[in-house]
């Protein structure tokens, strides 16, 4: 193949990762020709629709039915998302062929005053459009308010600066430094605004396959496969197959209430969840550890405890 046509969404974030994808298959393929098609998904019409009431989100493949079909009519060869967008399936005759090299994957507090998590003052408004954000948050701090915020990282900034009453929102720290902003000092300037940083990943257990690109794929395109292999991050690839499959079992969709921590050290594996059901019920808690070649087993064994 000497071209490559890349499905996107149209965001400054999925920009950034059509880029970022991009510039990997060149240094592999300098001589490939690459072009991107920009999609838009149902997710970013239906602004209206709550992704934290997920009985209102309209199932799975919100982010991503369109770029599918592209894929599957042969409009475009790879379809680059973000993985924890993707529901724990792929359509008949899709796969997740490659993944880029995982950023941080931790959720940032986005906030006006407040320098931590604990420094929210009782009462405080926060601002997400995730329900495991939101879950995890009334669970630590059942005083917080949460407010359904949606639209892309500029926009919810923007938003903030501009509301008197919201305290701060939750971000991932993975599309904030793609985007360019350096969170380094704790500081995060979106003019005129200077807004306090500060991480969470103490607090809350990422989205499943969050901080990592997927390239997806027709499995019948053998030489797709063969380029997109060239660029395949394999520590990140083995974490995600772990995840994915725990999202699997549990027949989950990116806006299941579960997260999930993997951490490879040497030739182990280890994943610790938290997965949400009734409101009015704590969460259930669990960790496994196995053999990093079989990670699929240890997600196996992680939902066993879950449910």
């Amino acid at each position: 193949m000497t071209r490559f046509v890349l499905g996107t969404r149209g965001s400054a974030l999925a920009l950034a990762q059509v880029e970022l994808t991009r510039k990997a298959l060149l240094a592999v393929f300098p001589g490939l020709e690459v072009e991107q098609k920009i999609f838009v998904t149902r997710g970013d019409q239906k602004l209206d629709l709550s992704l934290i009431r997920t009985n209102e989100a309209g199932g799975k493949g919100l982010f991503t039915k369109e770029l599918e079909d592209a894929l599957l009519s042969g409009t475009i060869d790879v379809a680059v998302h973000s993985l924890k967008d993707l529901p724990g399936h792929n359509p008949a005759g899709l796969a997740v062929t490659a993944v880029l090299e995982r950023a941080a994957t931790a959720d940032v507090l986005i906030a006006k005053d407040a320098r931590t998590f604990e420094a929210l003052p009782q009462g405080a408004v926060i601002g997400t459009s995730s329900v495991r954000r939101a879950r995890q948050l009334r669970w630590l701090r059942p005083d917080l308010v949460i407010e359904e915020w949606r639209g892309n990282v500029q926009t919810r900034l923007r938003k903030l600066g501009e509301s008197g009453r919201v305290a701060g929102i939750i971000l991932a720290q993975a599309g904030l430094e793609r985007l360019g902003y350096d969170l380094a000092a704790g500081v995060l300037d979106f003019a005129p605004w200077s807004f306090r940083v500060a991480s969470l990943g103490a607090h809350l257990l990422p989205a499943i396959g969050q901080g990592a690109i997927a390239l997806q794929s027709r499995a019948d395109r053998a030489e797709v496969a063969a380029i997109l292999q060239r660029i395949d991050h394999a520590e990140t690839h083995v974490a995600i197959r772990a995840e994915r499959e725990l999202q699997r079992l549990l027949a989950g969709d990116c806006g299941l209430p579960v997260g999930v921590r993997t951490t490879i050290r040497g030739d182990r594996l280890e994943m610790r969840a938290i997965l949400f059901g009734a409101e009015s019920k704590p969460p259930k808690q669990a960790e496994a550890e196995g053999a990093a070649d079989t990670p699929e087993q240890v997600a196996a064994e992680l939902f066993a405890r879950l449910v």
